[in-house]
């Protein structure tokens, strides 16, 4: 029988570091002093406080060597940590801190609790406090269930899918640059005057680095809906219809595969409309939306469990 290589310990290693991070991740959050993910907002805001290009190119380039600078800290802190970590353990314990699935499901199901007790004024609060920064102060209930299933949608693939996937491929190290790529997208990404050129390498560096774990997803959310009693065909067909319907290239994909598989109608005013065939959205479709995440997600880690394809000798 041929020994195992150094390669396929290394693989196993991540699949087992991979399922304790997803299992550490239900005890919470650590502490903010300790959080990495908090250490990389602070850099980041820290950063752009010392930005003084005025012009659109010394904007571009300022930002983006900024944006550099971050990632190669970042990934050469997981770098470090890989290193240093040695046994699967150690490294299960340094990737839980880059998922965020129970702060993730908690929130949706904060906002659900309060809409299905009839209080929309704190479902918004709730809404804009944990899962978008839009304004949601005129939003209706439909519309407040249903920023709730875009962002669990979207946020399933960014927050949680992503990282394992990162992981997966590149150990710590990518999945450290990852988790810093899209936190500088949700504190530079915007396109406002003063984020509109030096923001713009944060937002496509998160582009590139989302395509595949969105696809992932989507695609796992759509073989989801039948466990999840959910419409299978209307999956498929929402995603393949409607994922080029947002600004993003990437959020579509997960966002119209659970439009499909709930038959909802999801509307952001004015910028997207996916399943314009479906019928509004209502607080009972935000616990359905719940169920297939999960599902979606333990089918996302089953892919990510199978053995690579191995080499033919020559």
């Amino acid at each position: 029988m041929e020994a195992p290589s150094g390669g396929d310990l290394r693989v196993r290693g991540r699949r087992s570091a991979l399922l304790l991070a997803l299992a550490l991740d239900m005890l919470g959050e650590p502490p903010a002093s300790v959080h990495p993910v908090v250490w990389m907002g602070t850099f980041l805001k820290g950063a752009r406080g010392r930005w003084r290009a005025r012009t659109p190119l010394g904007q571009l380039t300022e930002g983006g060597a900024w944006w550099a600078l971050g990632a190669g800290l970042t990934a050469g802190a997981g770098w470090l940590a890989e290193r240093l970590a040695g046994a699967w353990v150690t490294r299960g314990v340094l990737l839980k801190p880059l998922l965020a699935r129970r702060a993730l499901f908690g929130a949706v199901g904060e906002v659900h609790a309060a809409l299905a007790a009839g209080h929309l004024p704190e479902a918004r609060r709730l809404l804009t406090w944990h899962l978008v920064s839009r304004e949601t102060g005129e939003l209706s209930e439909a519309e407040v269930a249903g920023a709730c299933v875009e962002s669990l949608a979207e946020n399933l693939s960014d927050s949680v899918v992503a990282p394992l996937l990162m992981f997966r491929a590149g150990g710590l190290p990518l999945a450290a640059l990852y988790r810093y790529a899209n936190t500088a997208d949700a504190i530079w990404g915007y396109r406002t005057p003063d984020l509109e050129h030096a923001g713009k390498p944060a937002a496509r560096a998160d582009d590139f680095l989302n395509l595949a774990p969105a696809r992932l997803t989507a695609l796992c959310a759509v073989l989801a809906a039948l466990p999840a009693g959910l419409d299978l065909p209307g999956a498929w067909r929402g995603w393949r219809r409607d994922a080029p319907a947002t600004p993003s290239p990437n959020a579509g994909h997960p966002m119209s595969a659970f439009a499909g598989a709930l038959g909802v109608r999801l509307d952001k005013r004015g910028v997207y409309v996916l399943n314009s065939g479906g019928r509004d959205p209502e607080a009972a479709d935000v616990p359905r939306a719940l169920r297939l995440a999960h599902w979606t997600l333990a089918l996302a880690v089953l892919s990510l469990l199978l053995p690579a394809p191995r080499r033919g000798r020559r």
